[in-house]
């Protein structure tokens, strides 16, 4: 148990501005005080989780960063899930990359992205951040209009991928396309059925795959308008894969095609 059991400001949980955003869950908290422990505002926790958290405990008092240990209940209420493995924590929200400054920041060589046209549900959201972390993902591109913006629910499922893969701002439709192609990207369409086979088209070193809605697919238009068409075979069995196992699937496929080269 650390030296002070609790450190708080009082009054209960405190107000969040849109800046803020609500963690919650191990690796999700976790994950966030090991890349940017400056972004954390309150924290939240069961006794039991104590010896677990013990050095953002340690950092919360020489920071003077107010910590409370709570009961389930208190939890429930403050995630608004019974999800939350025992931490909730108050953070400040990292804001989406313009893309411009997102490319600037790029390593020469093969770099693989993913263009979000149309996907909401926060738990495919969290689903393939923790994909796009595991396989190495240098940033999920977001269309100018979009109003997805990283959850606590979304940032769970991710299992600490949402502070590995960076959001990136996107401009209009036509000047985001000329950056990323001037920056020698191959935009890839995903499609459910027409497209080339995935497993057997070629890939470029630079891909950008543009991941549809989850009941539409993505834009008919903007698709043909992309530098590949490509879908995943499949048994037949079912129509299609959701988007969160879509993705999965195109991001091993463009991974495996790098290690062979």
């Amino acid at each position: 148990m650390p030296a002070a059991r609790a450190r708080d400001s009082g009054g209960g949980p405190p107000i969040r501005g849109a800046d803020e955003l609500r963690l919650y869950g191990v690796n999700a908290v976790q994950a966030m005080f090991a890349r940017r422990p400056q972004a954390l505002r309150k924290l939240y926790l069961e006794e039991a989780m104590i010896p677990r958290l013990q050095p953002m405990l340690k950092w919360c008092v020489a920071n003077r960063v107010g910590y409370r240990v709570v009961g389930d209940g208190d939890l429930n209420k403050l995630a608004a899930t019974t999800h939350h493995e025992g931490v909730v924590a108050d953070v400040v929200r990292a804001e989406p990359l313009p893309l411009a400054t997102w490319l600037a920041a790029l390593p020469e060589g093969p770099v693989l992205a993913l263009w979000l046209d149309g996907v909401g549900n926060p738990h495919n959201f969290g689903a393939i951040l923790r994909s796009a972390a595991h396989f190495g993902v240098a940033g999920l591109l977001l269309p100018a209009e979009s109003t997805l913006a990283l959850s606590g629910a979304a940032a769970r499922v991710a299992e600490g991928g949402a502070e590995a893969v960076p959001l990136v701002r996107l401009p209009a439709l036509p000047q985001a396309m000329a950056q990323l192609h001037d920056a020698g990207f191959g935009l890839a369409a995903t499609l459910v059925e027409d497209g080339d086979d995935l497993f057997t088209a070629p890939l470029p070193a630079r891909t950008v795959y543009v991941m549809g809605a989850e009941s539409a697919g993505m834009d008919r238009d903007f698709a043909q308008g992309c530098d590949l068409r490509l879908s995943i075979p499949g048994s037949g069995a079912v129509e299609s894969l959701n988007v969160a196992a879509a993705t999965a699937v195109f991001l091993a496929s463009w991974c495996s095609r790098q290690s062979r080269r």
